[in-house]
């Protein structure tokens, strides 16, 4: 098994945008030939936009775009944007005398980072989307950048308490078979290293030198009668890509395989009030096991949310 970049899996393109001083973004990932897609939402409380295609029920069985952003349920005009850029370059399903494109989002809560009344809109989505197709691949790269820009995590004590985070990928090839994640943390809790269990980001001390001698779990446990007012400025948002041939409700098996790594890391998560969602896009025509591929995904989103921490 070896790194490679997200880029390296192919048939995909990634833009960002991000509005610094406002503290949000969007990050968009765009199948220009389109691609199939599945989506497994384990919080309680999304903000999204056309998440019913992605049911295997529903008669689509590809889309051509997934936008990753912040602004909350505000932030789901991005995907407009996008659309719009996307049906002036032909992208979509013809329909009569117009093209259609098919793109879903997903939103965080970072409304209470910085500002709290300017959001993405399709302004934002539509640049982001003209990114996408600058060079090879676009302008994607992890930090506070796109839809991590107002990311942070460790917030069941405040925004003063919290830990800043962003949006980061990690990707691998083992043979000819590829799989990558996209994530974006932002999280009410604790964010844990998959590998030795220590607790790397989260709830911060009083004064914001190191993370608090108890963890957002121990602290939950003592607020149990009264939990705090910014329980719900929270939600971990990714997705995972793979060169594998899978249809679209094999892609939704394999995103709940992948939550996987959200359970691993993040503690605590899958709250009523999280939108802790997860997309994945196969990209190609490599025969590949889906339970080999779950298990990679599980894997390299871990990854990618030890990375979004170590901004």
């Amino acid at each position: 098994m070896r790194e490679i970049n997200i880029s390296d899996i192919g048939n995909v393109k990634i833009g960002q945008v991000e509005n610094s001083d406002a503290g949000t973004g969007v990050t968009v990932i765009i199948a220009p030939d389109s691609a199939a897609c599945g989506l497994d939402i384990r919080g309680g409380g999304p903000a999204s936009r056309e998440s019913g295609l992605m049911e295997p029920l529903a008669a689509a069985e590809v889309i051509h775009g997934v936008v990753l952003g912040g602004g909350s349920a505000f932030g789901l005009d991005a995907a407009g944007g996008v659309m719009k850029y996307l049906a002036e370059n032909g992208i979509g399903f013809p329909v009569g005398d117009v093209v259609v494109p098919l793109v879903c989002q997903s939103d965080i809560f970072d409304l209470g980072y910085k500002s709290s009344n300017v959001y993405p809109d399709k302004e934002m989505g539509y640049k982001a989307a003209s990114l996408a197709f600058e060079g090879n691949s676009g302008n994607f790269k992890s930090g506070n950048f796109g839809a991590g820009c107002g990311a942070t995590v460790g917030k069941l004590l405040g925004m003063e308490r919290c830990t800043k985070s962003g949006i980061a990928s990690y990707a691998v090839a083992v043979g000819e078979l590829k799989v990558g994640a996209i994530v974006c943390t932002n999280a009410l809790g604790d964010i844990y290293d998959y590998v030795d269990g220590k607790r790397i980001a989260g709830v911060l001390n009083t004064d914001g030198s190191a993370l608090n001698d108890l963890s957002c779990e121990e602290l939950m446990y003592d607020l149990v009668a009264n939990p705090p007012a910014d329980f719900a400025a929270n939600t971990t948002i990714g997705i995972v890509f793979t060169n594998a041939k899978f249809n679209k409700t094999q892609l939704c098996k394999l995103a709940g395989m992948t939550h996987d790594a959200y359970a691993r890391c993040i503690r605590p998560v899958h709250t009523s009030m999280d939108g802790d969602s997860i997309y994945a896009m196969s990209l190609g025509n490599v025969d590949a096991s889906l339970d080999v591929v779950g298990t990679l995904a599980n894997h390299v989103m871990c990854e990618a949310i030890k990375r979004s921490v170590k901004i």
